[in-house]
C-alpha cells in the first residue's frame, strides 16, 4: 500500500535519570535527506541515526530531533556546573577590552554566566556509546509512529487516486467508442474536400478512396488509447505495490500518460474528443500534483 512522505513520530524513554526525547517529521522532498539534532556529547550517534532513518524510509526530508533533559522524578538528573577555565578566558577578555577602549563599565557576576558555555551541565560524563542502545529504541519507536501516520495519510492518497483514475478509465473509454464515428466523419470531410478541390475533373476513385484512407489513418488514435489504457492499468497495480521506490515509478507512468494524451489531442481535429482530452488532462494534472506526496 501506498505511503504518504510527510508524517511525525515521537516517543520517549529514560536513560540514567534523564529523559531522552526523540522527535521525527517527513516532508515532501525528491530523494531522501535527512538532518539530526541532538546534544553536542551525542554527535558521534548522528550517523547511525542517518542509518536507521535510511532502512526505514526510501524519500523524503526527514528531520530527526533527539533532546535529553533531567527526569524530575529521579535522583540523578543534571547537575549543573561553571566551566570556570572558560569563564577566565572570558573575563581575561572583558578586562583587555576595557583597557583597550577605555570603558568604564564594571565586568559582573551575570555579565560572566550569561556567557555561552560558562555555566553547562554534567550531561558530557555519559558514554555515547552506552546511551546508544536506549536512543536506538526510542529511534525506533518514533519512526514506527511516523511510518504508522504516512500509512494512515497514504490510505486517503489512495482513495483519492483511484476515484481519480476511474475518471480518467471512463474518458477512455469515451474515446475509443468515438473512434469508428469520428474515423468515418473524418473519410467523408476529406473525400468531399478533394472532390470539391477537383471540381468535376476525372480521377480514379480506388486511388481516391486509397489516399483518403491513409490519410485518415495518419490521424486515428487507436494505438494511443491502447497505450494510454495499459499506462492506467500499471498505475492501478502500483497503487497495491509494496515497492520503496513507487512514487518515482508512478510520476515516470503519469508523464507517459501526459505525452499519450498530448498525441491524442493533437492528432483528433473532433470537438467532442477535444473536451473529453481536457477532462483528462485535468484529472492527470491533479493525480501528479497527489503522486508528489508518495514516498
Amino acid at each position: 500500500m501506498i505511503r504518504s512522505m510527510t508524517g511525525y513520530g515521537r516517543s520517549e524513554s529514560v536513560f540514567a535519570g534523564k529523559k531522552l526525547a526523540v522527535e521525527i517529521k517527513s516532508l515532501n522532498h525528491k530523494n531522501l535527506e535527512s538532518s539530526v539534532r541532538l546534544p553536542a556529547f551525542l554527535s558521534a550517534l548522528e550517523i547511525h541515526i542517518k542509518k536507521r532513518v535510511m532502512e526505514r524510509i526510501s524519500r523524503g526530508r526527514v528531520e530527526v530531533n533527539v533532546r535529553i533533559d533531567s527526569d524530575p522524578g529521579a535522583n540523578g538528573g543534571d547537575k549543573l556546573e561553571a566551566n570556570i577555565p572558560l569563564i577566565s578566558s572570558y573575563y581575561a577578555l572583558l578586562r583587555g577590552l576595557k583597557e583597550s577602549f577605555n570603558l568604564t563599565d564594571e565586568i559582573t557576576l551575570s555579565t560572566l554566566v550569561g556567557l555561552k558555555g560558562g555555566i553547562c551541565t554534567s550531561e558530557t560524563e555519559i558514554d555515547p556509546e552506552q546511551i546508544w542502545s536506549t536512543l536506538e529504541g526510542a529511534l525506533d519507536a518514533s519512526i514506527d509512529s511516523l511510518v504508522q501516520m504516512k500509512e494512515a495519510e497514504g490510505r486517503l492518497l489512495y482513495e483519492d487516486f483511484t476515484a481519480r483514475l476511474g475518471t480518467v478509465t471512463s474518458c477512455v473509454e469515451t474515446l475509443k467508442a468515438r473512434i469508428p464515428e469520428v474515423t468515418n466523419n473524418y473519410q467523408d470531410r476529406l473525400s468531399a474536400r478533394i472532390r470539391e478541390l477537383l471540381d468535376g475533373m476525372a480521377c480514379d476513385e480506388s486511388r481516391l478512396i486509397q489516399e483518403v484512407a491513409i490519410m485518415a489513418e495518419k490521424s486515428d488514435i487507436t494505438e494511443e488509447i491502447v497505450r494510454l489504457a495499459s499506462h492506467i492499468k500499471q498505475f492501478g497495480e502500483m497503487l497495491l505495490s509494496s515497492d520503496d521506490t513507487i512514487g518515482r515509478k508512478m510520476d515516470f507512468l503519469l508523464q507517459e500518460m501526459h505525452r499519450e494524451i498530448n498525441t491524442i489531442g493533437s492528432k483528433s481535429n473532433d470537438l467532442s474528443i477535444s473536451g473529453t482530452v481536457i477532462e483528462i488532462k485535468t484529472e492527470l494534472a491533479k493525480l501528479r500534483e497527489q503522486v508528489q506526496n508518495i514516498e
